[in-house]
């Protein structure tokens, strides 16, 4: 059952909802082990068999929660490509500020060789958030060269709050964006 399907009751939605924030909050705050069905409803303000009943299985459960993930806000590009691209990485930095981002991905990442189904959802949460960026960098950069600048800006960011512990500042974002572009090859 999809968290969001519109044929559902507004109550069975705003469940939903809750019990997978709260499933995310509870894999943030205490980590996968913790994420039970009972822990879970308890976080959620919830039975325990109104979890089960949406969600049959751990693994579901934490399926489902990763699935929020792909609806991490992104920039609207406005045509000025540098803008856009300092936009998209500081919405993606602002993301792991405000929801803890980058711990859900290495969890998500951690998760995946031991959870079925996960490997699906993290390929889609990788697909879309690195849309933004594909979408901008398809005019300028092709096949390996703009895969390569996709990675190198979204990992200067993720790898930023991952292994430095402390995200890029403005400046950092800046001029991550200006090397990727001063890389073009002009025709």
């Amino acid at each position: 059952m999809a968290p969001r399907d519109p044929a559902l009751d507004p109550r069975v939605v705003r469940t939903h909802d809750d019990v997978l924030r709260a499933a995310l909050d509870v894999l943030l705050e205490e980590g996968p082990h913790a994420v039970t069905h009972q822990r879970v409803a308890d976080a959620a303000g919830y039975s325990k068999a109104t979890v089960y009943t949406h969600w049959r299985t751990r693994h579901d459960l934490l399926r489902d929660a990763f699935t929020r993930l792909a609806q991490a806000p992104h920039h609207t590009p406005t045509g000025d490509l540098r803008a856009d691209l300092v936009a998209e990485l500081t919405a993606f930095r602002t993301a792991m500020e405000e929801h803890r981002l980058h711990r859900a991905l290495a969890a998500l990442v951690d998760l995946t060789p031991t959870v079925p189904g996960l490997a699906e959802v993290r390929d889609v949460v990788v697909t879309e958030g690195e849309q933004v960026l594909r979408g901008l960098l398809e005019p300028v950069f092709e096949g390996a060269e703009r895969e390569a600048a996709v990675r190198m800006l979204a990992g200067g960011v993720l790898y930023g709050a991952l292994l430095h512990g402390r995200l890029p500042d403005d400046d950092a974002i800046a001029a991550s964006v200006d090397a990727v572009l001063r890389s073009r090859r002009e025709p």
